[in-house]
């Protein structure tokens, strides 16, 4: 039966391709147009076509709300290349099958290849029962017995169940809340249903971007992308693929299973070879369709070349950055096989944590301090600018605080004087700064710096690779070593030279080629030759994302000191007290009892917060900490305009000023308000005596959140992360009492991994909206 393009399309399970089709009715331009904008435009009654693939070809963005002071929004093209970070809103249109959401939405082995659903009703399954509304990860799609079936997984109590469930079941599947941040490309590729438009909410914009903006000015909202797809497919006798836009006025048939497709080009990706079983190779291929900007010789990959593709394989790159202080960075991929070599440059460290983390046993880290430091104990050491110390190791001692004995840790080191050495001891909480000292005038390999040496590390290049005709390596300033990254690769070479073989990315390097044959014969040993690779922007930190985020967790920050006494004034609920409280290190916080002026976005707390429940003491010590630092920030003019001149007004006795414009003010909303909202929403916050507002200015409502919901939508990372350090607090056990002080079975380590994540991420968030930091 003949359907339109657009109709067949529409039908088309992507799981079947390829299919050939016939043209049933045909379509002429006058003049014999053949090909217009990229896209065919001519197809003749009788035509026949194999399609091989179906692309979004662009994407329509319409805005959803109504902009105030600006008309009735037309939908635009959103560019491919758009910097932006966007939330996904959930489907609200049910799924009535499992074939259906096979069908519609891309399930892959990637990372971003694993939606989520749940089902209005209770599933009973032969040793499971998946309950109404939770949440089921659909990972594969699979044959198993004869039957393709989606594997499935649930979690409970931390421990995944997998089952599968067959195409045919049926119910009212819906989408479960994402609460993941991705670019347009991966919504692109991954997140946007066949034959459904996906409503995102655009969260952050890069200011690096140098096309115009195509938002309204402040936008922030929730988008409507609705996909335009082109057909990809080959014809015969032709060598090359070709697009067809669905929306051309043919008519066509499947006659797949009466066509033999072997007539046509057998044309498959570099995602596909790499899909290939290991038996299958090695392959000769010819080129069809050549990367855009790859880094190997022109000759070799070009359309027409025949090339071998000996095998398939993992290999080890490392991750560096360029060390300099202006924008762009530009960041490389270097194989471990890279034959220059390297001196090591000083490493820089903002905390004694750092001197902890980065501390070798081949040799005592020799650092100079660029910051002094006074401590809080006289059992700990002081620092002045200058002074120099040689680090050791870590270890706990003990301070008189109010007469009783409290444990530290501190970084045992040896300060340098000039004829003598001097024990030092500093707590890894202290925030300053140490610039290494090297001694090392040693030359290494690349693979001699990842075996002796922690990652990050710092180095220049002093020989270059003498086998590669341009080491771009060589004319950069500096570089920091950071992570070891695993990749997927292709061995290739030219069929005419098959013993000199390169390393092609899979991910980064998008090439077709037709399959010619097997290659029976044996090629012999190889000569590999590896290139370093240079990212871009994107690239690097989507690798950083994933690797920092799956394989390489942050580590422990460091801990606050335990007391400092500090005077401060505090205005709270109209009058006027004064409080003897611990001084933090330098942190971002707002002090939520203080009421702001009221055309500024604060909070207008009418009585300070209070929380009756049996976490007490650990909500005081958050509130007291808060103000205390927040306190410390308004008496310094932080929270000032950024030219230091306050012009906002000032409140009767207030002892300063805080000013919508502030940097230090915007991102310490984000960091105060965002703990507080998961304070709530945990549980670990109740029973609030009072009533406490956010106070919103109309022309800044976009840049900040008001309420749980709307923090929650907005940023969900950053709020899942302070709630899940809140929820780790309620889920303490009580162990003792020590004096009228409970005493709880707290790992300090996840406790303060959870507050250091919570605490950068909302940082993150407001970083990206203010400058003047």
């Amino acid at each position: 039966m003949a359907l339109s393009l657009e109709e067949f399309i529409h039908s088309l399970d992507l799981r079947t391709l390829p299919r050939v089709l016939e043209i049933q009715s045909g379509i002429y331009f006058e003049g014999s147009i053949y090909e217009m904008f990229g896209n065919e435009c001519c197809l003749s009654t009788g035509e026949v076509i194999k399609i091989t693939g179906l692309k979004i070809k662009k994407i329509i963005a319409e805005i959803c709300e109504r902009i105030e002071g600006c008309g009735s929004p037309q939908p635009f093209e959103l560019p491919m290349s758009f910097p932006g970070l966007f939330k996904i809103v959930a489907d609200k249109t049910p799924y009535l099958t499992m074939e259906e959401i096979t069908r519609t939405i891309h399930i892959g082995t990637s990372r971003l290849g694993h939606p989520c659903f749940y089902h209005q009703k209770d599933i009973k399954l032969q040793n499971l029962i998946i309950k109404q509304g939770e949440q089921i990860m659909l990972n594969s799609v699979e044959e198993i017995d004869g039957e393709i079936r989606v594997n499935c997984g649930v979690v409970r109590n931390h421990q995944n169940h997998s089952f599968t469930l067959p195409l045919s079941q049926e119910g009212e599947f819906y989408e479960c809340e994402d609460e993941h941040i991705y670019t347009l490309k991966e919504i692109v590729e991954w997140k946007i249903p066949k034959n459904r438009t996906r409503t995102v909410k655009l969260t952050d914009f890069s200011n690096k971007w140098d096309s115009t903006n195509p938002f309204p000015k402040d936008f922030c909202g929730t988008l409507i992308l609705k996909p335009v797809y082109e057909i990809q497919g080959v014809m015969k006798f032709r060598k090359d693929i070709v697009r067809i836009l669905p929306s051309l006025d043919v008519e066509v048939k499947d006659i797949t299973d009466s066509y033999d497709a072997n007539w046509f080009l057998q044309l498959v990706s570099t995602e596909d070879l790499f899909e290939m079983t290991s038996k299958e190779f090695p392959i000769v291929a010819e080129v069809i369709e050549a990367p855009q900007g790859s880094q190997l010789p022109r000759n070799i990959l070009q359309p027409g070349k025949t090339i071998v593709v000996h095998k398939k394989f993992q290999a080890s790159r490392i991750l560096a950055s360029e060390i300099r202080s202006n924008f762009p960075k530009r960041h490389f991929l270097i194989p471990t096989s890279y034959k220059g070599k390297f001196k090591r440059r000083p490493r820089e460290f903002p905390t004694a944590y750092d001197l902890e983390i980065a501390k070798s046993e081949q040799e005592p880290l020799h650092v100079v301090a660029t910051k002094a430091f006074h401590p809080p104990h006289d059992e700990l050491s002081s620092v002045s600018v200058g002074d120099q110390f040689l680090v050791h190791h870590s270890e706990t001692t003990e301070v008189l605080y109010e007469g009783i004995k409290k444990v530290v840790n501190v970084l045992a080191c040896e300060k340098i004087l000039k004829k003598s050495y001097e024990p030092a001891l500093l707590p890894l909480y202290m925030e300053g700064g140490f610039v290494e000292v090297i001694h090392d005038k040693k030359q290494y390999q690349i693979s001699e710096l990842c075996k002796q040496f922690r990652l990050p590390f710092n180095v220049k290049v002093s020989v270059r690779d003498l086998s590669i005709e341009e080491d771009i390596l060589a004319a950069t300033p500096g570089l920091q070593l950071e992570e070891d990254i695993t990749d997927s690769y292709l061995l290739i070479s030219d069929f005419a030279n098959p013993r000199e073989c390169w390393e092609i990315p899979v991910g980064r390097l998008n090439m077709t080629v037709q399959l010619v044959s097997n290659l029976s014969r044996d090629t012999g040993s190889f000569l590999v030759r590896t290139l370093v690779e240079e990212i871009t922007e994107e690239q690097y930190y989507m690798m950083r994302r994933y690797e920092s985020s799956v394989s390489h967790p942050p580590p422990r920050p460091p801990k606050h000191p335990l007391v400092e006494d500090t005077k401060l004034t505090l205005l709270t609920s109209g009058e006027e007290r004064t409080v003897d409280l611990p001084k933090s290190p330098k942190s971002h916080h707002v002090d939520i009892s203080k009421k702001l002026h009221s055309n500024q976005a604060g909070l207008d707390s009418k009585v300070p917060v209070g929380c009756q429940n049996n976490l007490a003491d650990d909500s005081e010590r958050i509130n007291r900490g808060a103000s205390a630092v927040a306190g410390t920030d308004v008496t310094t003019d932080r929270f000032a305009e950024p030219s230091n001149t306050s012009v906002c007004a000032y409140e009767a006795g207030a002892p300063g000023c805080i000013s919508i414009n502030s940097g230090w003010a915007g991102i310490n909303f984000y960091v105060i308000v965002l703990y507080f909202f998961a304070a709530i929403d945990s549980g670990i916050l109740s029973n609030v005596p009072h009533e406490i507002e956010l106070l919103p200015r109309e022309e800044y409502r976009s840049n900040f959140c008001y309420s749980i919901e709307e923090c929650c939508a907005s940023y969900p990372q950053a709020m899942y992360a302070a709630k899940r350090f809140y929820q780790y607090l309620q889920s303490r056990k009580q162990v003792s009492i020590v004096g009228d002080s409970p005493v709880y079975d707290t790992d300090q380590d996840t406790a303060i991994l959870y507050m250091w994540v919570a605490h950068q991420a909302a940082i993150d968030v407001g970083k990206s909206k203010f400058t003047d930091m």
